[in-house]
């Protein structure tokens, strides 16, 4: 499908307040019981369009007495039809069409404003629609729908300023509408429907989106609409390294381990094309380079236990530190683009002989191939991982029956027994070796919050430290290796700016629903393996040192979505739903 997004092929429509009575024949919706008339403003753009399509923006603005619930109506002159929409309840009947507030964006102040936005087909001419109505009552004065400077018109080219310290303090975080979508359709899933996650760009066509699915331009729009006049973040996963995951074959990319050349022209340059628009510089955009990459060049090598010959060819050609390299580069000439470099967790870095190779190699990655440490401005931990966020129950320190907590099976001689004290152990360790002093730190709360019937209310026994360490700890996977669809897992922390000394931010940027991998091998297009760890009957290897999987069954490939892990998710999630 060609799609056309030229600034020039923008529609813009503004309607201004203006308050009175209902005009016959205008298919108009009734206030709410107990809900004030309000007297509006409405921007209705349509930013995209292409041959029989368009994607539209509209913000409602209210500026009569305050409102706990909304409708915005109006009505089609030729045969446009809404197909999906976002941030609004939408319906159509005939030429008539009603967007009803969801439940987190129902009540208006005076001067409070909403933002939703809509997909939709055409043919002929796509006529912007003349007249609004704000629970009843009319926005109709209008202004000139073909200045291009129009000052209100949020999509205007604007400078993009400095980089603020932490790009989530202040600012709303964009809630994919895909994901929202998916999880509204859950028995549950609105209570979390709302929550904002990360988009992924994990091959090269979701650059301009898989089949009917929204493509980076798409996103970037969305969260314009979202964004109203407030700060808003949008969080994407960088995620198509050549060799791609080389010790986890679930998650195996597109492209070949020497094809760092593709990854350069056909993955990051677009990108980088894309988030260099102007139309986006008042977008705080971050970005989270290639999970699951550096760390495997350290632990997953020829002279370690856990070596595999996949990452060995990796760590040979050098092609994960080119990539990151350029990506870091490319991405950090953008002003209003934040990387963050994925740093593990606390159960794969956080013993001795791991920790501070990996803060080398983060350096080093960071300082070559174009890129220099100020392209950083932070890191991430326990992406799409489950290691829980706060041990409460245990320390490290702790010592029973004359044996220290880190001689126990469980932490097994970790420095680390959560991903907070990890996090912050890592910021000052990197800080040391010559990154920004005001690096910022970002934990992946979407799946570590393992709660339910199986969380301690309490320490373990003090009869031997095993014990004590299994009785207490709030993970409650077999094993700290285990990684794939884990069975008990919950929801965690919600996403929030400023949680704790050196984090800028709780996130969930692994979408809480999407597979980690599927269960049984299963065809795909998109170069992702089978891995025996996403099998439940699998009894394990030494990165899980032979335990079971302790994965659900059935789960579907990596990234799509499973119904069964979302529904697990909600069960077990703390703080509780």
């Amino acid at each position: 499908m060609s799609r056309i997004r030229s600034r020039a092929g923008t529609a813009v429509l503004t309607a201004l307040a203006l308050t009175g009575a209902a005009g016959a024949g205008t298919a108009a919706a009734q206030p709410d019981a107990g809900t004030a008339a309000a007297a509006c403003s409405v921007e209705y753009k349509v930013q995209n369009q292409w041959d029989s399509g368009f994607t539209t923006a509209v913000t409602v603005t209210n500026n009569g007495a305050a409102v706990n619930n909304w409708n915005l109506t109006w009505s089609y002159a030729g045969n446009q039809k809404v197909t999906s929409g976002w941030n609004a309840d939408i319906s159509q009947s005939g030429a008539a069409v009603t967007a009803k507030n969801v439940s987190y964006n129902g009540t208006l102040a005076t001067g409070g404003s909403a933002s939703f936005g809509f997909n939709g087909t055409y043919s002929g001419s796509n006529a912007l629609p003349t007249t609004f109505k704000l629970n009843g009552v009319t926005c109709n004065e209008e202004t000139d729908p073909t200045d291009p400077t129009d000052p209100t018109d949020p999509t205007d080219p604007t400078e993009p300023g400095d980089r603020v310290d932490n790009p989530y303090a202040g600012a709303k975080v964009y809630v994919n509408p895909e994901w929202s979508a998916k999880a509204k359709a859950e028995t549950g899933g609105s209570r979390i429907a709302d929550q904002p996650t990360g988009v992924w760009l994990d091959r090269i066509a979701a650059i301009n989106g898989v089949g009917d699915g929204m493509g980076l331009r798409d996103h970037l729009d969305a969260a314009l609409a979202q964004k109203g006049s407030g700060e808003e973040v949008v969080q994407l996963v960088v995620y198509d390294l050549p060799g791609r995951d080389c010790a986890a074959l679930a998650s195996n990319g597109e492209l070949g381990p020497t094809e760092i050349d593709k990854y350069k022209t056909d993955f990051i340059d677009p990108i980088a094309a894309i988030l260099a628009d102007p139309k986006y510089a008042a977008l705080r955009i971050v970005t989270t380079i290639e999970i699951d990459s550096l760390p495997n060049l350290v632990t997953n090598v020829s002279g370690r236990p856990t070596a595999t010959p996949n990452c060995d060819v990796m760590k040979a050609n050098g092609n994960y530190q080119k990539g990151v390299g350029y990506a870091l580069d490319k991405l950090g000439d953008i002003k209003n683009v934040y990387n963050y470099i994925d740093a593990g967790h606390h159960g794969w870095l956080g013993w001795d002989d791991n920790f501070g190779a990996s803060a080398e190699l983060f350096k080093t990655a960071a300082s070559g191939n174009g890129a220099k440490l100020s392209d950083v401005h932070g890191f991430i931990v326990n992406t799409a991982n489950y290691s829980a966020l706060k041990e409460n129950n245990f320390a490290v320190g702790d010592t029973v029956a004359g044996k220290s907590v880190r001689e126990s099976k469980w932490v097994d001689w970790n420095r680390y027994t959560d991903e907070l004290s990890y996090a912050q152990a890592m910021r000052t360790k990197l800080v040391s070796l010559g990154f920004d002093q005001n690096l910022g730190m970002l934990i992946d709360t979407s799946r570590n919050g393992w709660g339910g019937t199986a969380r301690p209310a309490g320490p373990g026994a003090t009869t031997d430290v095993d014990t004590y360490v299994d009785g207490g700890r709030y993970d409650r996977r077999i094993h700290l290796g285990n990684w794939c669809n884990q069975s008990g897992a919950g929801l965690g922390e919600r996403p929030q700016a400023n949680p704790a000394t050196g984090i800028d931010a709780y996130v969930w940027m692994k979408p809480p629903g999407e597979s980690d991998g599927s269960s049984k091998a299963i065809d795909n297009d998109e170069g992702k393996g089978f891995d025996r760890m996403c099998d439940p009957t699998y009894t394990g290897n030494p990165r899980n040192n032979n335990h079971m999987s302790g994965a659900l069954p059935d789960a579907p490939v990596s990234g799509h979505w499973f119904s069964a892990q979302f529904q697990e998710l909600m069960k077990n999630a703390y703080p509780a739903l």
